[in-house]
């Protein structure tokens, strides 16, 4: 049986329940859960103060449960990147560990990268996803199937525009502005050649646009073979807008780098979002609008070179999301909004 501890390392759990409901899916599931003793800790916003978390951080690494899961994001792990042994976290990675989460869970998965070339897994986390009074119809089975080694590559709708671009590099990315946090810190893991993929939540496109550009302005989108636009969801339209949408900033973007932006890739504060294994080889290629990203094993850290295509598209538009067990097009599944 697979082994699970859960953890709260950022926001605090405003209440008990939902854990206790995902804890009991996830062992319906087929896992061996176990709750970690400061979970449910609180120090003002936080699951507990920075001592705790730290030390919760290296308690898991230390215990090396098969999947170390997030109760929930939030803000927090910023304030402990300082602070971490990162050779315990890199270890307890070397042993076994898979380390899932999305939102500020990006801060430890990039910091792993850039202190061990560890990989960890962008996916679910436990209260908001299997914590409800019900859960989406895909998320859980991808989650089981990546944390036992069936998943091999995820399939998802993009715009048209596209055919024919295949590109194999690092998979990376996560949270918009917290991986953009990082940059120019000695935890951001410098990569070239990879496959970028990013989402946010309560964030106005000009917002978005503006880490973008940073992004773009420090060289880091030029040096990429593609970039997987996620959802970008829960942000107010201002009247100031007048036409100024997601669209048009995925177009501007576009106008200033080579690098294909892929739209529709099935991840970020949605109920319906893959597993993808972060600071792993990976291969994209696009058939029609059907895009497949695929990838070997979690522990190959193996970079590989390929040239990539210059492709702009045109509408971001609804996804069809989808994961699936190989290379071969992916089965259609429900739409996440």
């Amino acid at each position: 049986m697979t082994s699970l501890t859960l953890f709260t390392p950022s926001g605090v759990v405003a209440e008990a329940a939902p854990l206790k409901r995902a804890a009991k899916r996830l062992a319906g599931w087929g896992f061996d859960v176990t709750v970690d003793e400061a979970a449910l800790a609180r120090h003002q916003r936080f699951a507990g103060d920075d001592d705790q978390r730290l030390a919760t951080l290296h308690r898991l690494a230390a215990e090396r449960p098969s999947v170390a899961l997030a109760t929930r994001g939030g803000y927090g792990l910023t304030r402990l990147l300082d602070r971490i042994d990162w050779k315990k976290l890199v270890r307890s990675v070397e042993h076994g560990t898979r380390w899932v989460g999305y939102s500020d869970m990006t801060a430890l998965q990039l910091g792993l990268l850039a202190h061990g070339k560890a990989p960890s897994w962008a996916g679910p986390l436990a209260c908001s996803d299997f914590g409800g009074d019900t859960v989406d119809e895909v998320t859980p089975d991808c989650f089981v199937e990546a944390m036992t080694g069936q998943l091999e590559a995820v399939g998802f709708r993009t715009e048209e525009g596209f055919d024919g671009v295949e590109a194999t590099g690092k998979l990376w990315g996560g949270n918009l502005c917290v991986l953009n946090s990082l940059l120019g810190t000695p935890h951001w893991p410098k990569v070239k050649n990879g496959i970028l993929f990013l989402e946010d939540v309560n964030e106005h496109p000009y917002r978005i646009e503006r880490n973008l550009l940073q992004l773009h302005q420090a060289g880091v989108l030029d040096k990429q073979k593609a970039i997987l636009l996620g959802s970008f969801t829960d942000f107010k339209k201002s009247p100031l807008d007048r036409g100024y949408t997601l669209k048009t900033v995925v177009a501007h973007l576009r106008s200033l780098t080579r690098t294909p932006i892929l739209t529709g890739l099935p991840f970020g504060h949605v109920p319906t979002k893959v597993c993808l294994p972060v600071g792993v080889k990976a291969t994209l290629a696009v058939q029609g609008r059907d895009a497949f990203l695929g990838w070997a094993t979690p522990h190959d850290h193996d970079h590989h070179d390929h040239d990539h295509h210059d492709h702009h598209g045109h509408d971001h538009d609804g996804h069809d999301h989808a994961h699936d067990h190989g290379h071969a097009p992916a089965k259609r599944t429900k739409r996440s909004r």
